[in-house]
């Protein structure tokens, strides 16, 4: 193994205290919520919670499980990820591939480019996007929250850069063996791009987790939201629905109050999240296709 100087030490001992320092004051926020969630009211209504609870219950999350309308809401995202992510991962590629050939290879190409590039920088309003979605009949379907979408140019982009890196000498060996384009594709190319694949599929999940715009005008039904649309119109808006909430919990005598609450439905919320982040994190720093060609 290389040794480093003292300098490079020196470096590298500062740069992961420095990272570890900002990684702390990310979760920070983080950590407050869940220690809010799991204190009483009366230690949270004196502001003295920090990063740990006080008076630990769980009666928030007690709470929080006869809220029907929040799982709903969780299996609307769930079904919006399982549905949404295959789908635009299949498109990105099959637009990305063909892409990343050289203009002799697919004269088509400067074309193409230009018809991904221009939607990228401009967009055609919402006004337009809502209609093209009622018109197809999307509104107050699944369907809506992923048809519209299911291309993205940015992923697309990364797919093309990283296959353009795959050694010609790869696909020539196919091409000797008598393979096609889509034989290429599925057979040489994605299986030596899980790193890349995993990476956009964490883009697109994420993508899809967080957003709440498009449930809020394509949904007529709150039982139809995704779960960042429920939990907007209930942390976020102030309308009926968080009286109700309060009104709710009053008469529950349960001793939640509507901070804690809501503290406990955003925890829960960004544990899916938690949970899926660090089975694909290894493939940010895996080498994109390293070795796969020997002398």
């Amino acid at each position: 193994m290389k040794q480093l100087s003292s300098g490079r030490r020196i470096f590298v001992i500062i740069n992961y205290i420095f990272l570890t320092g900002v990684a702390f004051f990310c979760i920070l926020p983080m950590l407050n919520q869940f220690a809010i969630s799991l204190s009483t009211d009366a230690m949270v209504s004196t502001g003295t919670v920090g990063l740990l609870p006080k008076q630990i219950t769980l009666k928030s999350y007690r709470f929080m499980a006869q809220k029907p309308e929040f799982f709903s809401s969780l299996i609307v995202s769930l079904e919006r990820i399982a549905l949404a992510v295959p789908l635009s991962l299949v498109v990105s590629i099959l637009a990305a591939y063909p892409l990343s050939r050289q203009n002799s290879q697919f004269k088509a190409r400067k074309y193409l480019i230009w018809y991904f590039i221009v939607p990228m920088l401009f967009w055609g309003g919402l006004i337009p996007t809502y209609m093209a979605v009622r018109n197809t009949g999307l509104i107050n379907k699944i369907w809506a929250l992923v048809i519209p979408s299911a291309v993205n140019v940015f992923n697309i982009l990364l797919l093309m850069n990283f296959f353009r890196n795959i050694p010609k000498e790869m696909e020539e060996a196919a091409l000797i063996d008598g393979a096609g384009s889509l034989r290429i594709l599925v057979s040489v190319i994605l299986p030596i791009s899980a790193p890349v694949i995993a990476t956009v599929a964490l883009f697109f999940i994420v993508n899809h987790w967080n957003s709440w715009f498009d449930g809020l005008i394509y949904m007529n039904s709150p039982s139809k939201y995704p779960l960042q649309t429920y939990l907007q119109t209930r942390v976020i808006a102030h309308n009926m629905t968080a009286m109700d909430s309060l009104r709710e919990v009053r008469e529950m005598s349960t001793g939640v109050s509507d901070r804690t609450g809501k503290a406990a439905q955003l925890f829960l919320s960004a544990l899916p999240i938690l949970a899926v982040y660090p089975f694909l994190q290894k493939y940010f720093t895996t080498g994109i296709v390293m070795g796969s060609v020997k002398e």
